[in-house]
C-alpha cells in the first residue's frame, strides 16, 4: 500500500496574494488553478511534485477568516525542506522574508523560523540526516 499526504488547506483572505506570496517569495509553483463559480481550487508547492503541496482556501465567513494567520495556536504549523539551508535562506530574505530568529544549528537539523504573508510561522529546515 503505497499512501502520503498530498495537500494541506491553508486558509487566506485572497487567492491571487496568497499564490503572488507563495510563488514570489518561497518559490513554489502553482500547480492548479480552477474556478468553481464561488470558489477557486488552488494548489501550490515546491517544485518536488513528491512532496506535499498547499490547498489555498479563501475564507468564506467570519470564524474561517478569524483563523487566517493563526491555524496552529500561534505554534509552528509548517515545515519548509531543503537541501541547502543557506542557498534558500539567503533567497528568501532577499525576496523579503521576515525571519522571526537567527538560524541555528540543531541536532536533527540547520533551522530558521520565518512568517507567511498572514503571519502564520514556519520552519525553514536543512535535516542533518
Amino acid at each position: 500500500m503505497s499512501r502520503r499526504i498530498a495537500l494541506v488547506t491553508l486558509v487566506v483572505a485572497d487567492y491571487d496574494e496568497a499564490i503572488a506570496w507563495y510563488t514570489g517569495k518561497l518559490g513554489f509553483q502553482l500547480l492548479e488553478d480552477i474556478d468553481q463559480g464561488r470558489k477557486r481550487w488552488v494548489v501550490v508547492g515546491p517544485t518536488d511534485n513528491r512532496a506535499a503541496a498547499l490547498l489555498l482556501a479563501r475564507a468564506s465567513d467570519e470564524e474561517q477568516r478569524s483563523r487566517i494567520g493563526n491555524q496552529t495556536g500561534g505554534r509552528v504549523g509548517f515545515f519548509l525542506n531543503t537541501d541547502d539551508f543557506w542557498r534558500d535562506h539567503a533567497a528568501m530574505i532577499e525576496r523579503g522574508v521576515e525571519f522571526l530568529e537567527a538560524p541555528r544549528e540543531e541536532p536533527y537539523a540547520t533551522v530558521a523560523v520565518f512568517r507567511d504573508l498572514y503571519g502564520n510561522t514556519w520552519d525553514l529546515l536543512e535535516p542533518t540526516q
